[in-house]
């Protein structure tokens, strides 16, 4: 009896040892890719919030830290013709189902000129919505979630339920989102300070 336990033993450990190097493997093999995809997607993401704008300058190093819980990874100046279109912050912070990505474009009016939901991991059909284009928290403007950030200054209130709708039925993911947002803008609103740029 004790012989056949051994044999099963080493059987199982003989597929965890297998499934570990596959895993290794596939994971070598698609590292790469998902970087590259992900670099692709912050390029899109910020010639969609900066359209007019010829070039992107790392400004991470500039940047103060974010409030609450809310993270900071990168910051980049968006630049035409030597002049500051404004700036993009990505940051992290904890949404529902886990840390939630978002890249804020900024003015150097202090306006939000644009949000845009990198990675998201909340709930199908409720909390999810905060990336969905065809989502929308005002329907008759078709608005959605990121969508009405679009043009609010910095001094606004962010308060979900007040100056920010509500994704129906995920009030701790609006919350979390809205979050980092304004913690974004609160950093970017510093930096434009410190640089003298725009107006009040």
């Amino acid at each position: 009896m004790m012989k056949q336990y051994l044999r099963l033993g080493l059987i199982l450990a003989a597929f965890a040892v297998a499934a570990c190097v596959g895993l290794a493997f596939v994971y070598a093999a698609t590292s790469d890719q998902i970087a590259a995809n992900q670099d692709k997607q912050l390029n899109e993401s910020l010639k969609g919030l900066f359209p007019d704008a010829e070039g992107f300058k790392d400004v991470t190093a500039d940047m103060t830290a974010l409030a609450g819980e809310s993270k900071l990874e990168t910051a980049y100046v968006a630049t035409r013709s030597g002049a500051v279109l404004g700036l993009a912050i990505k940051a992290h912070g904890p949404s529902y189902g886990g840390p939630a990505t978002v890249l804020v474009g900024m003015g150097t009016d202090r306006r939000i000129v644009g949000v845009r939901i990198l990675a998201i991991s909340d709930t199908p059909g409720l909390g999810l919505n905060a990336a969905n284009p065809t989502y929308y928290v005002k329907k008759a403007e078709k608005i959605t979630f990121t969508g009405q950030f679009a043009g609010k200054l910095v001094t606004d209130g962010f308060v979900v339920k007040q100056d920010v709708d509500a994704i129906t039925a995920s009030t701790i993911t609006s919350r979390s989102i809205t979050a980092i947002v304004k913690a974004s803008a609160d950093s970017g609103e510093s930096w434009i300070e410190r640089n003298a740029l725009g107006g009040n």
